[in-house]
């Protein structure tokens, strides 16, 4: 999804909400520097033997169901559900899995279990082709999975950069607690932070090539959950040109700014701190992705993204001639067995990464 212009809030001038649009579906708008935002959370039934649901597959378009039927869906795989191989160039794919795990592979020759807070983080440059299957492990229960896939665009002059695979295990990510006062009691805000240094937190090192490398890109992804009764302030952003959006997507009673909203993604004024309070009976969660906009022309065509038309025809050449360095795994849509073990084995690595180690994240 390319970045989406939002209607103009009825708000009075002086709020900090610039615009709004309610949350529908499962893709949300985004603001340039940001290309796409999926939240996929689906209920999968217990696993088959083969690691696909114990359920009929009858009335879904297999290889292509997006349908939501039941509360899940196949995606474009046969057997398992999710994404088997397909190629990318010209961005990057930021996937935050809140829950269930994904299996990784790719032409770099990477291959990554992943999933419970874990974060991958690939840049596409000039060529991959991943896969991304959602194996169900559990035989006898549900297999939930809910994540997020952020598409984060390069500059036009790291578009060509070299591939690079990044995996932010969950026990490395910068989390917060937060309260009103900075007090150490009462209703908390929990924050994740995957991106963009906040309150004096600071994330793990993006990759070398990508735009929240750039130290004036003030590129923020964190993932908020407040609990009923939380009151926190979101500070200004702090670079020149930010902009901000703020996804509500679970919980009731929120306000934003004094606002009263439902789950709703929200264009905020970079240069404006925000106060967020949880009024409802449960816990309110949101999304926030914020960046300085690289104000360049985007030429898109699935999962090409260049600056000129000729580029994305180049693209589409260079995977024809080259499949972006082909695929080296014996399955076309590889999982990683029955252990629900996490790991990452990196490009020429001898051996697996696991979460507990500290090696540096890239």
């Amino acid at each position: 999804m390319t970045s989406t212009h939002l209607p103009t809030s009825p708000s009075a001038p002086a709020s900090p909400i610039l615009a709004r649009q309610p949350l529908g579906g499962g893709l949300w708008p985004t603001l340039d520097p940001f290309l796409f935002c999926a939240h996929h959370d689906d209920a999968y039934p217990a696993g088959t033997p083969e690691l696909g649901p114990a359920a009929s597959l009858a009335g879904r378009q297999i290889g292509q169901d997006f349908s939501g039927k039941d509360g899940w869906s196949m995606y474009h795989g046969d057997v398992v559900p999710g994404f088997p191989p397909h190629p990318h160039r010209g961005f990057e794919t930021v996937t935050i899995v809140r829950e269930g795990l994904i299996d990784h592979s790719d032409s770099l020759g990477a291959s990554a279990r992943f999933g419970q807070g874990d974060v991958q983080w690939l840049t596409a440059g000039r060529g991959v082709v991943h896969a991304e299957m959602f194996p169900l492990l559990d035989a006898a229960g549900p297999n939930p999975l809910e994540l997020f896939q952020i598409w984060l665009n390069l500059p036009a002059r790291q578009k060509m950069v070299d591939p690079h695979f990044t995996m932010f295990w969950s026990e490395r990510i910068p989390r917060l607690t937060l309260r009103e006062g900075g007090g150490s009691t009462g209703p908390a805000t929990h924050v994740a932070v995957i991106a963009g240094t906040l309150e004096g937190a600071a994330p793990l090192a993006p990759p070398p090539g990508s735009w929240a490398a750039q130290a004036d890109a003030d590129v923020a992804i964190w993932t908020l959950r407040m609990q009923p009764g939380a009151r926190w302030t979101l500070p200004a952003a702090t670079g020149d040109g930010t902009r901000r959006m703020l996804y509500h997507f679970a919980g009731s009673g929120v306000t934003v700014a004094g606002d009263a909203t439902g789950h709703a993604a929200l264009e905020l004024r970079a240069d404006a701190a925000v106060e967020l309070v949880n009024t409802g009976a449960e816990d309110a969660e949101f999304l926030l992705l914020q960046g300085r906009p690289l104000n360049e022309p985007v030429a898109k065509y699935g999962p090409f993204v260049m600056n000129t038309q000729q580029e994305i025809m180049q693209a589409l050449q260079d995977y024809r001639r080259t499949e972006f360095g082909g695929w080296p795994w014996g399955d076309a849509a590889p999982v990683h067995g029955r252990e629900p073990r996490r790991f990452a084995r990196r490009p020429g690595a001898p051996a697996d990464e696991l979460p507990t180690e500290t090696a540096a994240a890239g």
